[in-house]
């Protein structure tokens, strides 16, 4: 079976010039997942500061996080999420596309 996850977004505090949030990514597979990666595009300028639990590349609106080691081991309905910092206000939320191996 082709393992699969989702992924939710959700800004955790916005303060103008700045935001957090969070991606929880869930296994919806029926078997473990060993690693997984989110992608989302915001529709304005917005770009990572910083981001804890996972690594990240942007090039332009464009963000990809894949899972640190700890956290990319995902059992069946398992979930695990990273934060990240960001500038300037939070916008519109994106939609996160999960991609699992």
């Amino acid at each position: 079976t082709t393992p699969t996850c989702s992924a939710t977004y959700a800004v955790t505090s916005d303060w103008g010039t700045g935001f957090n949030a969070e991606v929880k990514v869930t296994n919806t597979s029926t078997t473990a997942l060993k690693s997984w990666k989110v992608t989302w595009t915001w529709s304005g300028s917005q770009h990572v500061t910083n981001m804890w639990n996972a690594t990240y590349t942007q090039t332009g609106a464009t963000v990809t996080a894949t899972n640190a080691p700890h956290n990319g081991a995902l059992s069946t309905g398992a979930s695990a999420t990273l934060g990240f910092g960001a500038t300037p206000a939070a916008g519109t939320s994106p939609t996160v596309t999960c991609t699992a191996t």
